[in-house]
């Protein structure tokens, strides 16, 4: 069936050319290898996170009245041996830091990784600054790399007061393979009885056509969904995981997409699935504008009186309201949610507009989809 736009009675209407049954084609398979779809349980990284010293600023550093970077300055020298009064510290060419980290899984001692390093005081530049040697703890308090080296920027802060300029963000950088891992914490795969596959989207569709594809493959029983998330794998075979786990993982499964509409009220961006389909519905959308004005006028007495007066502002304030006419549009069973936008922005309808629209409609319960809004 074919749509076109047709005016009735002064109204936009989105219509059928052909009194037929509505019928739209069926979406084509689409095949995913494995590890686009799922992660191995145990295999994954950890977040790491330290306290630091950036030096070597020009003069961009953490102000007097930042007592921790006092404190963490007058520590470090004291382990040099260079023992001073606290009160003779100046830290702006210094600035504390977090320091944070993502532990890649299988690392093993001596592993690089790129750190990024944040200011918690109030230093307004970390650019030409170095990272002095800091430990970055796990969640169970543990040490288990660190981190030093030259901080790079991907901006920079010019200027002061009001004749200033920046570029990005100043105070936030990198320190490229900056980490170096202290603790092993590689999962030894051999002492594994079982090996579960996690979804990435749940979906008891998905799980079952990767244990079906693992089936073909290994052979009937080697793998069983549990659920809409989890994939077991049993029957493993002795020192050949990593070659089972690369087999099982370059397999190509159909996927089947949610029908889903995602939508941002702060900056109107709408993004929606192609198959996302409406129920007929019929939309009625106008603006009503209020505008308020206030004009100051200067009072003044008339010129010789003989009784005085005072000159004083007289604000004059001006209401005027605008309802325009509500704007019309009809969807036939079946329309996409693509044609339902080209619909409103033909009517001139702002990207706002559509998201508030599109909720009123998921309120209705003419969108066939999930409607999230960010």
């Amino acid at each position: 069936m074919k749509l076109k736009w047709q005016i009735v009675s002064g109204s936009l209407l989105w219509v059928p050319v052909l009194a037929s049954a509505i019928a739209w084609a069926q979406p084509a398979a689409h095949y995913v290898q494995i590890r686009d779809l799922a992660t191995i349980e145990g295999v994954r990284e950890n977040p790491l996170v330290g306290y630091g010293m950036v030096v070597g600023l020009a003069g961009t550093g953490d102000r007097r009245q930042t007592m921790f970077s006092t404190q963490t300055l007058g520590n470090i020298l004291l382990k040099m041996g260079v023992t001073i009064p606290a009160a003779a510290v100046s830290v702006k060419n210094v600035a504390a830091v977090f320091v944070t980290a993502s532990l890649p899984p299988f690392s093993r001692p001596g592993t690089q990784i790129d750190v990024t390093v944040s200011s918690i005081g109030d230093a307004t530049s970390l650019e030409g600054g170095t990272l002095l040697l800091a430990p970055l703890y796990a969640a169970d308090g543990q040490v288990y790399a660190e981190a030093q080296g030259p901080v790079t920027l991907g901006g920079y802060s010019a200027g002061r007061a009001g004749n200033s300029k920046q570029v990005n963000h100043p105070t936030a950088g990198r320190v490229p393979n900056g980490g170096l891992v202290e603790r092993d914490t590689s999962l030894d795969l051999r002492k594994l009885a079982t090996i579960a596959l996690l979804a990435r989207d749940p979906d008891f569709r998905t799980t079952g056509e990767m244990a079906a594809a693992i089936n073909r493959e290994m052979g009937s029983g080697a793998a069983t969904a549990i659920d809409g998330r989890r994939v077991e794998l049993r029957n493993l075979p002795n020192g050949g995981v990593p070659e089972l786990l690369a087999r099982v993982m370059s397999l190509k499964v159909e996927i089947h997409p949610h029908a889903k509409v995602v939508v941002s009220e702060r900056t109107g961006t709408i993004v929606m699935g192609k198959d996302v389909r409406l129920t007929a519905v019929s939309i009625l959308h106008g603006d009503l504008t209020v505008e308020i004005a206030t004009e100051y006028q200067v009072s003044q007495p008339n010129p010789f009186t003989t009784k005085g007066g005072d000159t004083v502002v007289v604000p004059q304030t001006t209401v005027e309201a605008k309802d325009e006419k509500a704007k019309r549009i009809e969807l036939s069973e079946g329309a996409s949610v693509e044609q339902l936008v080209n619909g409103l922005q033909a009517i001139g309808a702002t990207a706002r507009d559509v998201v508030a629209i599109l909720q009123a409609i998921k309120a209705a319960g003419a969108l066939q989809a999930d409607l999230e809004v960010i």
